[in-house]
């Protein structure tokens, strides 16, 4: 019964089967027969559907939060249970490109603090489960709706063209927009049902360059690997700030144009509501939060602070 639980209360708290799939690393259709599972064995209905919608019956939203709240008391448990081992540790859960781009060049001011405590940082492009995977805090990609959780915002996104500085002293240097045709084009077949996440057809068109095609080139499906083929000359890649601005700083990569394409999405540190004022939080959070503050300064100086 305990799976069924889990569904149906992470489809009733995120409005979606989807969404609810996705945070259980499970399938659409798994999760639909746990809360049918569950609606047979309590001989009763549950969710409706209205139109595109889910809606919650009388008797489901009579349960639902008080199942919720149960679930957050289990994690608490859980929480205290690890609370007493003799070094204390908080497990992080942070997208694999964020961490390997950003955040584990700035980890040893991190460690430098009084208060820091071990980090395990849970590199993983799914949103974490907090109870199920004992996860304690997130960075997490959005556009700043985490019900239930405590959120702070840290860090924008906008995006622009970089390559290997020796493209710059081939046959076609880039010196306008449009020379982009004489080159391969680097894109991350990536796309979020999130926000607004701009690709090489929105840059192209807001820089006005002509007689290029927006989708020929190298495909990826994932950013590190693509900022890897743009490392060693192998195109353009339109990046996002957070991936690229450290290995600009270190000259690794060049931004050849001005222009740029904004995103409404951006990264947030989120945690439980519970564990909101945990001290080692705290000391976390409000770390990320300057080291977020002093890169967002940065920006505007056009510079980085690695």
């Amino acid at each position: 019964m305990l799976p069924a639980l889990r569904a149906f209360e992470a489809v009733a708290r995120l409005g979606s089967v989807r969404a609810a799939a996705a945070e259980l690393h499970v399938t659409p259709a798994a999760v639909s027969q746990q809360v049918k599972a569950m609606e047979a064995d309590l001989g009763l209905q549950l969710i409706r559907r209205r139109g595109n919608a889910l809606e919650l019956t009388e008797a489901a939203r009579a349960g639902s939060d008080t199942l919720s709240a149960g679930f957050r008391l289990l994690s608490e448990a859980v929480r205290q249970f690890r609370d007493h081992r003799a070094s204390p540790q908080i497990r992080l859960s942070v997208d694999p490109t964020l961490a390997a781009s950003w955040l584990i060049a700035r980890l040893p001011r991190y460690r430098a603090l009084s208060g820091s405590v071990d980090l395990l940082l849970d590199a993983n492009r799914h949103y974490a489960d907090f109870a199920r995977d004992q996860i304690d805090a997130a960075i997490r990609f959005g556009i700043g709706k985490f019900p239930g959780l405590d959120a702070h915002f840290l860090l924008a996104e906008e995006l622009f063209p970089v390559c290997s500085p020796k493209l710059l002293r081939g046959s076609h240097p880039l010196k306008n927009p449009s020379d982009l045709r004489h080159h391969t084009l680097l894109h991350n077949d990536w796309s979020s049902r999130l926000g607004n996440w701009p690709d090489w057809q929105d840059w192209l068109r807001q820089a006005g360059a002509k007689g290029v095609d927006a989708k020929a080139g190298l495909h990826f499906n994932d950013g590190l690997v693509v900022i890897e083929a743009a490392l060693s000359g192998q195109g353009v890649y339109l990046a996002n700030t957070t991936a690229v601005l450290d290995l600009i700083a270190a000259k690794k990569l060049v931004a050849p144009f001005a222009a740029r394409v904004k995103s409404d999405l951006g990264y947030y540190f989120v945690c439980p509501e519970h564990l909101a004022r945990r001290r080692e939080i705290v000391i976390l959070r409000d770390w990320l939060l300057a080291e977020a503050a002093s890169y967002r300064q940065a920006l505007k100086n056009g510079g980085s602070d690695p």
